[in-house]
């Protein structure tokens, strides 16, 4: 059974809170059902976006690099991927230790 995005959203929210590490709902997607992208912003002007994968294989789901590089490029890729599919949603997280919770257990 999968888990609703809102409701995965809210987890994940909690567990970087926890860990004291800044994050908040840039663009809120469907609640049910919409995919995730997960910007990983360092504060040092660079920035890494994160979405989840299938393994068809293995059949697990992970977390990978979408693109990676300066903060106004991995915005604009977020941007071009958002009017593909506007029940997207996309969560930033700051923080310069580049820490982000996403290979933790739980999560995939």
């Amino acid at each position: 059974m999968r888990l609703t995005a809102d409701i995965w959203v809210s987890a994940y929210l909690t567990r970087l809170r926890l860990q004291d590490i800044p994050a908040f709902v840039v663009a809120r997607g469907d609640g049910t059902a919409g995919a995730v992208l997960v910007k990983l912003n360092t504060l040092d002007g660079n920035a890494c976006c994160y979405t989840r994968s299938f393994d068809l294989m293995s059949g697990d789901r992970k977390w990978v690099v979408l693109t990676d590089g300066d903060e106004p490029s991995v915005d604009a890729s977020i941007a071009k991927q958002r009017s593909f599919d506007p029940d997207l949603w996309v969560i930033e997280v700051e923080d310069r230790q580049g820490r982000h919770l996403l290979d933790e257990p739980g999560l995939s």
